[in-house]
């Protein structure tokens, strides 16, 4: 199957049936198999799971190697957000397609990313007519609260998970973030890494993975 972005897919191992999905979006300048390495301990956990990490949309701006899900030569509110909505259209045209392919629905897919890609996971995952299973966001933030308030349609389970020494992101978007869910009543979980920057470090992993098991198995 040729998705609508270019993915790599982690299938279970040994021909295990497909229970659930874990897509996972990069952060600005990444690509898939950057955000796929969560998966080589995830996988020996989560059996029935098949992983897609897709390309964003966009080859990053700065950064041509890599991709990003919305532009940020611009400093502008506006603007960042106008572009976010584009990549939100075409990553639920995606969620679609794997929905279909592997005869899933919303209930059993699990939407994670980093930076860039927490904030697409956010949008997208609140946005849905239905819940998804869980919502994981490492080192990210809500792009436009007002905004996100009036588009809310689901109240998907969240965790996020931020570094407090995160400079690229500061880690006080975390402490907002939780703030607007738990006012929107939207259960979340959340962890600050102590001694953390901006990346995901075996603690941040190992949290995902054990509240995503938590979540899948309900």
């Amino acid at each position: 199957m040729k998705f609508l972005l270019k993915s790599t897919i982690i299938n279970p191992e040994n021909n295990e049936e497909i229970k659930n999905a874990i897509i996972l979006l990069h952060g600005y300048g990444g690509d898939g198999k950057d955000i796929s390495m969560l998966t080589l301990n995830w996988k020996r956990f989560l059996k029935n799971t098949v992983f897609l990490c897709p390309d964003a949309h966009e080859v990053c701006a700065l950064n041509p190697s890599g991709y990003q899900w919305f532009d940020l030569n611009k400093d502008n509110p506006e603007y960042i957000l106008q572009e976010s909505k584009k990549a939100e259209n075409i990553l639920n045209d995606y969620i679609l397609e794997v929905k279909n392919f592997y005869n899933l629905n919303n209930s059993q897919i699990c939407i994670s990313g980093f930076s860039q890609g927490c904030m697409m996971s956010l949008n997208v995952g609140l946005t849905s007519d239905k819940e998804f299973n869980c919502i994981v966001g490492f080192s990210g933030k809500i792009i436009d609260m007002q905004d996100l308030t009036y588009r809310i349609k689901n109240k998907t389970e969240i965790l996020m998970i931020h570094g407090e020494n995160d400079s690229i992101v500061p880690a006080n978007n975390l402490l907002e973030a939780k703030d607007f869910f738990i006012r929107n009543k939207i259960k979340i979980e959340t962890l600050m890494i102590k001694n953390c920057d901006h990346h995901i470090p075996t603690e941040a992993s190992s949290a995902a993975l054990n509240f995503i098991r938590k979540k899948l198995n309900n």
